[in-house]
């Protein structure tokens, strides 16, 4: 929209406060009519009808259908337009690379899995930039969309851009992005604006936003799946670090783990080797359990996870399991909870949601020993890709910041 934003007070900043409560409170309700927006926003009926005939001349809002239930003609509703804007967000693994692209409601209507080569050696390595460019057509092709229609894009990785030098650090496991060019021929090969962010901290912008930490400015997302991390919302924002590598906590030094020196080169630390998704066949065996699946250590972790949590009192090595499972994440938890004292901990990624409420009992009885403070421990809520969906709740955001700005 042209024009220049007005001065605070002055008549269309007004209106445009006016609107964007507007169309938040239709992103949040549904479809309303002109008398309830009135209600909901303190508004006259005259000014509500001036501010929805404004939306719908901008293409922000749409007339749909009226309500029912009532006597006499029903009131037309008014909804967001869906096609005001799209937003993607790219979930990036060493083995795939997952896409998706929203309307600017927060409706995925297009998907997309590309998978990656990683480090075998018999399949040609594919150009990073090409990799990013073919999973985003990709969902974009299943929108039914063009790529020129993405208002935005935020792809998440393991460990963190360092802001410093541009180049990705603590995710040695993710072949060809750590190029110092990266960035630059990404940003020329995309016509849209592009965020990179920590795959755990997108998980925390998922529960944040949907799930269990709603309504809470002070918590700590522990994540356990392909690595074990963490991310801190202090204050309702993201805690990055200096480098972006606050909640690398996988390399935090514990109790009941060899000591791991020169952590950079390895990729791993005493966290992770005490408690990580790898680690949990090997604890299953020390327990006595004695059907151990085999497979991908994700998928044989989660699985191990829910049958422990799932076994009754009369098994001994499953229960065991759990408990000591229980014991190490607590162990490195205590650390956490010590320096920040959330108000709430979050458990999420497939090795820790997969235990349920029985594994969360068991971490906060262990944790109250372990640590002063008592913070509330959750399970995830948001566990269908929650990385993917962290990266499109950031990218609409700010979508919906630009697009929703009538002032401008």
């Amino acid at each position: 929209m042209a024009g220049t934003a007005g001065t605070p007070g002055t008549p269309r900043v007004l209106r445009a406060m006016n609107d964007r409560a507007a169309l938040d409170l239709l992103l949040e309700h549904g479809p309303l009519s002109r008398t309830r927006i009135g209600k909901l926003t303190g508004l006259s009926k005259p000014t509500a009808s001036q501010l929805l005939a404004r939306l719908e001349a901008a293409g922000l809002v749409l007339a749909g259908g009226t309500t029912e239930g009532r006597p006499g003609p029903g009131a037309q509703l008014y909804e967001v337009n869906p096609a005001a804007a799209y937003a993607a967000g790219l979930d990036v693994t060493p083995g795939r690379i997952l896409a998706a692209v929203s309307d600017v409601t927060g409706r995925t209507v297009g998907r997309f899995e590309l998978p990656t080569p990683g480090r075998r050696p018999a399949v040609p390595a594919v150009p990073v930039v090409q990799q990013v460019t073919d999973a985003l057509d990709g969902a974009v092709k299943a929108a039914g969309l063009d790529r020129s229609d993405v208002h935005r894009l935020v792809i998440g990785t393991p460990g963190a851009f360092d802001p410093g030098t541009g180049r990705l650090r603590y995710a040695s496991h993710l072949p060809g992005w750590h190029s110092p060019t990266l960035l630059d021929e990404l940003a020329a090969a995309l016509p849209m604006p592009v965020e990179y962010e920590n795959d755990v901290n997108l998980a925390a912008v998922a529960e944040q936003r949907l799930g269990a930490a709603r309504g809470h400015e002070d918590f700590v997302l522990l994540w356990n799946q392909e690595g074990l991390g963490a991310a801190l919302v202090l204050g309702g924002r993201l805690h990055r670090g200096w480098t972006g590598g606050a909640g690398e906590v996988g390399f935090l030094p514990v109790p009941g783990a060899p000591l791991v020196r020169k952590v950079s080169r390895t990729g791993s630390g005493g966290f992770q080797e005490l408690a990580g998704s790898q680690a949990l066949a090997g604890l299953a065996r020390e327990s006595g359990v004695a059907d151990v699946p085999s497979g991908p250590y994700t998928e044989v972790a989660a699985a191990l996870v829910a049958r422990a949590a799932q076994a009754g009192p009369d098994d001994g090595p499953h229960r065991r399991l759990l408990q000591t499972y229980a014991t190490r994440l607590a162990t490195g938890l205590a650390s956490l909870v010590s320096v920040l004292d959330p108000e709430l901990v979050v458990l999420s990624g497939t090795s820790l949601t997969a235990g349920g409420e029985a594994l969360r009992d068991l971490v906060r009885d262990e944790l109250e020993e372990l640590a002063a403070s008592r913070p509330r421990l959750a399970v995830g809520d948001v566990t269908d890709d929650p990385v993917l969906r962290g990266a499109l709740e950031s990218a609409l955001a700010t979508t919906r910041d630009e697009v929703f700005d009538t002032s401008r």
